[in-house]
Parts: C-alpha cells; structure tokens; sequence
C-alpha cells in the first residue's frame, strides 16, 4: 500500500540528481572496468574487440542494476527518488485501469470515487516534485469538479493511501 507523503519539491529534485549522479558514475566505473577486463583476458591483441567492450558495458550494467537494487536503494540518499519511483508506479497502475476507474465513476463507485481522487492527488505531487506544473493547470477543472462530487457524496477528499482493494474493486466496470 502506498501513501502520499508531504516533500519539499526542491530537496526532491536535490536528492534525485545526486542520486542519478551516483548511479551514473558507479555504471560508467563498473562498465569501463568490465570492458577493460573482458578485452583484456577474452579479446585479441590489436584486433577488433568490439563485442567484448559491448559484453563487458553490459556486465557493467547489469552489476549497477543489481547493485542499486539490491544495495543503494535503502540508503538515505536514495530515499527521494525510491520515493518518486513508488509514486509514479502508483500513478502508472491507475492509468492502465483508467477507463475501468472512470466507468466506476460514472456509476457512482465509492472505490472508483475515492482511486480517482487519489490519482489527482498523486498527479497533482508529482508534478509540483518535478516542477511541472503546466501540465497540471489543464486539469484543474476536472480535479476541482470530482472533489466536490466527493464531498457532496460525503466522502473524504483528502485519499492519500492507495489501497490495492480499490484497483481489483473497478475491474468489472466496463
């Protein structure tokens, strides 16, 4: 279950380029130390290693993959961008349902209602964090418009908690 929390959009988007900083060099250190293994003990003496600097980039990449994954991602530092990579795959789950969620919608669904407005809310945090806001200004009508269905409906507008439930709720809505 994933849950919106508050973020400074300029210490966001700090921590994120640091972190893309780090990912960065680590692949180019392990992807030229791979390289430069591989066409050191498989390739040959002035010929074309070419392949082998590929396989070894490669390495290179799959080691940092693996290395994020499996070591950084816990890391303080990472924290940020972990954070804006579980929004965005929140966000991601709700638009491959969407014409589900608005069909929900349309229908009066409670869980429908209630993914949509926590869709917007997503949205509307992802692009303040990315400094994006053009984007959003196209949305504020119907934004404003499903938080006032919501609350003559008397729900609670402010969803920040994605609940799976809701998702498997609005599949049968065609």
């Amino acid at each position: 279950m994933f849950e919106i929390q508050p973020m400074n959009p300029e210490y966001y988007r700090r921590q994120t380029r640091r972190s893309t900083l780090v990912i960065a060099l680590l692949f180019l250190l392990l992807s030229m130390l791979c390289a430069t293994a591989s066409t050191q003990l498989l390739g040959t003496p002035g010929g074309d290693n070419f392949r082998w600097n590929l396989a070894g980039v490669l390495v290179g990449l799959l080691l940092t993959l693996a290395l994020v994954r499996l070591h950084l991602w816990s890391r303080p530092f990472m924290a940020a961008a972990v954070y804006g990579w579980h929004l965005k795959r929140s966000l991601m789950r709700i638009t491959n349902q969407m014409h589900q969620v608005k069909a929900g919608v349309a229908a009066g669904d409670e869980h429908a209602l209630k993914l949509l407005r926590f869709y917007h809310l997503g949205l509307i945090q992802m692009h303040q964090l990315d400094g994006n806001s053009g984007e959003l200004s196209q949305m504020v009508r119907e934004i404003d418009s499903h938080r006032e269905a919501m609350q003559q409906r008397g729900l609670e507008p402010q969803q920040s908690r994605l609940d799976p439930a809701w998702l498997e709720a609005v599949k049968g809505f065609q």
